[in-house]
């Protein structure tokens, strides 16, 4: 995506200058506080990692710190620009750590190109620092630091400009010649570019089956022979081959790879058309290719291409790579990323390739299409299931090859790295979790939907349900196909009129609405309407729970359920909820989606199946009745009908903590609440808020989803006889996930 200077510029001057800051993760309010952030009380930790080093890994940010180090001398493409120039690119490459794994960054830019006083510099930084990341410092010097520090130092060392590119590039390779239908160890490469990237390019293939004596090296110079002297160093000798091959034009003849890390526009049309059958070309020298885009396939139809740019399919990133690497590498503490770890992160990344696309990742791309295939052989670096796969496989690998410091239990890790993608994602694990413990069966009536086939596809690998699929069965089969998804021997796909059990299911239904004008013939066609059928399902006992709605209106879903599964007897209305994630925080907002305009009794029954509600969830619950009044402050029926409910609550539910009517800021800001209404029940904020009617709680959760980038769970259904909920139009798969879960988990405790 082509930026202006001026847009540039604006970008990185703007507000606080540069592009990173640091931030206190520990209050300093008051005179305690800085008491124990600095003098005397800093003195203890001190003390204790005086004792025991390992102690700075609990007490200090060591273990989340990484260094940045760069001399500026291979910047980008602006090539030696020296060290202070360099340093908008390494404070980039630390809002990268941050955004994409959670890891703090210090930029060091040294003003040297002496490799010796390098060393010693970062050799001096030891003890701040959990790993070092080498950055834009040229060949050769850069790979005489690396591997003097790899041997000095006891924390992780990763030339970015080495490795990067290699396990990201390596990633796609592996999929390449999958697509293609070749063999990596038959494959003929053409390597064009001899530095650091290049050559730890050819390393990483060599570990990943290539055959070394398949990998022809091309400089500046022409091809890397046996016997060449000129532009030679120990580095590049490694991959001088006895031929008489001396052009890259000569070399690209007849193979099957080209892996370009050089300049741009250094291959023809002519030398494309001149490689094998299938050509797979990575065209990777930034900003612009080795050859356009849309010049190599106005020649090849066959190809499959990747370049470094995001404008075209296949980007090579190496976001992608570093942040995930250090994660995995430093929460087991391991000493060195061997290469175990960089082509464990290479799998990692070809197999994710190959999984189905979130929808989350989709939208950020523009809602282009994305299947594993010629055009998507390396997975995006939006994907949140990048910082799971990779750094899982990089600590897996660090603890196999025993580099590892820090022994962890690796399904416990993934839970821990999911955490760090948001609150929500910690939540519905917990709900995700407690769904696998004892799966139900879960119909969906819109079985043929893309998302709803998508969504069965995680809810299947993570053992949550058995998924009953209402559709035609040869359209919903197609359909699966058609998305590469293998769940077609773990669902239950039906055909509602031509279900074994279609008749018995009429004539419940006539039984059941017989006196409300349905006659049996009315039953019968009532019945093939598959939300109708699903609902007739879950009253029977043949399914378990239900969600649906995705391409309905709210009534439309809700109705056949209220009709057919019904309300539970000691309630006289159901109502909806939505749980609402923060950053740092979860609440509870009803009614949002069903009781237009409630009485004082329907908002009793509401803040009471809310708080039941928050209790399984695992939350205390804390009631908020809210209202433009705060007790009794201005006298209306519309506050009276709330105070009233809440009396009808206390009256019911004695120990439940719970008060109003009040304003919203009182109900969520302790120190009103404290100060002006110490009488309160509510000393703390409530995290349960029941709103006065459909229109206020339906306003106040959609204005704080967009503007505070809240996430909301939901609708959920509370007050039902059996599970039923009921999905917004439109819903993500991980939406339809997160309700399947919740309304498996309302079938266990049912």
């Amino acid at each position: 995506m082509a930026v202006t200077k001026e847009e540039a510029l604006e970008y990185h001057s703007k507000g606080r200058k540069g592009k990173i800051e640091v931030c206190s993760t520990k209050p300093c309010l008051t005179q305690r506080d800085l008491s124990l952030a600095y003098t005397p009380g800093v003195a203890v930790p001190c003390l204790e990692i005086e004792k025991s080093p390992e102690a700075a890994y609990t007490y200090t940010a060591k273990g989340n710190l990484v260094a940045v180090v760069s001399n500026g001398t291979a910047v980008l493409g602006l090539g030696n620009i020296g060290a202070l120039a360099g340093k908008p690119v390494m404070e980039g490459k630390g809002v990268l750590f941050k955004r994409f794994a959670d890891i703090d960054v210090f930029d060091i830019e040294v003003d040297s190109e002496d490799p010796d006083e390098i060393i010693k510099l970062v050799k001096l930084l030891e003890p701040t620092f959990g790993g070092i990341n080498l950055e834009d410092i040229k060949a050769p010097e850069c790979f005489k630091i690396e591997e003097t520090l790899i041997k000095e130092l006891n924390i992780p060392v990763f030339h970015d400009d080495q490795h990067g590119t290699a396990i990201i590039s390596g990633a796609g390779l592996l999929n390449a010649v999958e697509v293609q239908k070749k063999q990596i160890d038959k494959v003929r490469i053409v390597v064009n570019g001899a530095g650091a990237s290049g050559i730890a390019n050819a390393n990483i293939y060599v570990e990943l089956g290539v055959n070394p004596e398949n990998i022809i090296m091309c400089d500046s110079k022409g091809v890397i022979y046996k016997g060449r002297e000129k532009g030679m160093n120990p580095y590049k000798e490694k991959y001088a081959r006895d031929t008489k091959l001396r052009t890259l034009a000569e070399a690209m003849k007849g193979a099957d790879v080209f892996i370009g890390v050089s300049v741009a526009d250094v291959v023809t049309k002519e030398m494309l058309a001149s490689m094998n059958e299938r050509p797979i070309v990575f065209a990777m020298a930034n900003p612009d290719p080795e050859i356009k885009y849309e010049d190599a396939i106005s020649v090849r139809k066959d190809l499959i291409m990747a370049t470094g740019r995001s404008d075209y399919p296949n980007q090579v990133n190496n976001v992608l790579g570093f942040p995930f690497i250090f994660r995995g590498a430093l929460d087991v503490r391991a000493t060195t990323i061997n290469m175990e770890m960089k082509i464990a992160a290479s799998h990692s990344l070809a197999d994710l390739a190959k999984e189905d696309v979130p929808d989350s990742v989709i939208q950020a791309y523009g809602n282009q299409k994305m299947k594993f295939g010629p055009d998507y052989i390396i997975p995006k670096p939006f994907d949140p299931r990048v910082l799971i796969w990779e750094a899982t496989a990089v600590a897996r690998a660090a603890l196999k090859t025993g580099v590892a410091q820090k022994k962890i239990d690796i399904e416990q890790y993934k839970q821990q790295l999911e955490a760090r993608l948001g609150k929500q994602k910690e939540v519905m694990r917990i709900f995700m979790n407690k769904a696998k413990s004892k799966p139900k069966k879960i119909v969906f009536p819109e079985g043929s939907e893309e998302k709803i086939l998508r969504a069965c596809q995680i809810i299947i690998d993570e053992g949550m349900a058995t998924p009953i699929l209402l559709g035609k069965k040869e359209e919903v089969i197609q359909k699966a196909k058609e998305l590469s998804l293998d769940i077609l021997d773990s669902v239950e796909i039906i055909e509602p009129s031509k279900y074994p059990k279609f008749d018995e299911y009429v004539e419940e239904f006539f039984q059941m609405r017989q006196k409300k004008g349905v006659t049996r013939v009315e039953a019968e066609k009532i019945l093939k309407n598959p939300n109708y059928f699903g609902s007739l399902m879950v009253h029977m006992g043949d399914a378990d729970c239900l969600v649906s709605g995705l391409t309905m209106h709210y009534p439309e879903t809700i109705r056949p359920a209220l009709q057919v599964v019904k309300i539970k007897p000691e309630l006289s209305i159901v109502s909806g909820l939505y749980m609402m994630i923060f950053k740092d925080d979860i609440m509870f907002f009803a009614d949002a989606t069903v009781n237009i305009d409630p009485t004082s009794e329907d908002l009793a029954e509401i803040a009471i199946d809310t708080a039941e509600a928050a209790r399984r969830f695992g939350v205390e619950p804390k009631v908020a009745m809210l209202s433009f009044s705060n007790f009794g402050s201005t006298r209306h029926p519309l506050s009276e009908k709330v105070k009233k409910a809440v009396e009808i609550v206390k009256q019911k539910m004695p120990d439940l903590i719970i008060d109003g009517e009040m304003q919203a800021d009182t109900a969520v800001v302790p120190e009103i609440l404290n100060s002006t209404y110490p009488f309160s029940r509510l000393k703390e904020k409530a995290n349960v808020l029941i709103f006065p009617d459909l229109q206020s709680g339906n306003i106040a959760y959609k204005l704080l989803e967009r503007l505070s980038g809240a996430k909301a769970v939901g609708p959920i259904l509370t007050g039902m006889n059996k599970p039923v909920h009921v999905l917004q139009r439109g819903a993500s798969v991980d939406d339809i996930v997160n309700l399947a879960a919740i309304a498996v988990v309302d079938a266990q405790e049912l």
